[in-house]
This record gives C-alpha cells, structure tokens and sequence, in this order.
C-alpha cells in the first residue's frame, strides 16, 4: 500500500506545473490506475489487519485463560496442601492422645499388677507365718514327747525300754 502511495506521489510530481498557480498537469490514466489498485488494496490490508487484530485478540484471550487456569490450580494445590497440612495436624493429635491414653492405661495396669502381687505376697507371707507358728508347735509337740519319753526310759518304764535311745533334742530355728 505504501508502495502505491509512493507511486501517486511520484506521478504527481512529474506531472507539469501550470504557470501562475500551485497547480499540476498530471497524466490521468496513470493516477486513476494508481487510485484504483490502492481501492483493491486498502481492503486487503485493511482485512489482513483485522485477522491480524483478531488473531492478536485470540491469542491474548487464550493467555488470559491459561493465566487464570494456572492461577486456580495454583489455588487448588494450595487448598490441597493446607488440607493435606491440617489431615497431618489432625493425626498428630490423634496419635498424642492415643499415646496419652496409652501411657495412662499402662500405668492403671501396672499400679492393678503391683497391688495384686502385693496382695498375693502378702497372703503367702501370712500363709508361711501361720505354717511356720504351726511346725513351731509341732516341734514343741515332739520336742515334749520326745522328752517324755527319754525320761521314761531314764525310770525303766516297760515297753519303751526296749526302744533304741532317742538323739538329744533342742528347740528348732526357722
């Protein structure tokens, strides 16, 4: 198109002056042809620098919707890694309160273990005293018999003298 306007301009220049006056014989043909060829270009530029403006206003439109659907999933991610933040938060309480419990659990069972092996001890520990103030009688008990009867062998008492004699006897530790 410029190139036709350079083309206009040239012939007018070449055109011949008309004395007296800032006017100028031009060839007609020439220009008229000029002046037409620039009407079959001016729409066709005019055309191409719509698609141009149309292929411009397609790309941005299409950058606009690539921008705003990087932002959402930008968005999207970071709700799911504040989800993701809170599902990790959650489950370290979870498992400070189960461990709370737990440790609280060990402790009510091993207090129940303590006290019933302090309760079966101390049962055994009356169990032995009453064993042991039992065979203390018994041992008195054959200790008195034992004597009884050494000291009727001692007075030649019938039957039992024929009994071998009897070891010494003395009171029993436990």
């Amino acid at each position: 198109m410029l190139y036709l306007v350079d083309r206009l301009e040239a012939a007018i220049n070449k055109g011949t002056a008309v004395p007296f006056s800032n006017k100028r014989m031009i060839d007609e043909d020439e220009c008229l042809d000029i002046i037409d060829q620039l009407r079959i270009a001016v729409p066709e530029e005019i055309k191409q620098s719509r698609r141009v403006t149309q292929e411009k206003d397609r790309i941005l439109a299409q950058a606009k919707e690539e921008a705003d659907r990087i932002v959402q999933m930008a968005r999207d991610e970071a709700a799911h890694q504040a989800d993701l933040s809170e599902v990790v938060k959650t489950a370290q309480a979870r498992s400070t309160a189960i461990l709370t419990q737990a440790e609280s659990d060990a402790k009510v069972t091993r207090g129940g273990a303590d006290d019933y092996a302090q309760q079966v001890l101390t049962d055994l520990q009356q169990r032995l005293d009453e064993l042991t103030a039992r065979v203390a009688t018994l041992q008195g008990t054959v200790h008195n018999g034992l004597k009884i009867l050494n000291d009727k062998r001692a007075t030649g008492g019938g039957a039992i003298s024929s009994l071998p004699p009897l070891p010494p006897t003395g009171p029993v530790s436990t």
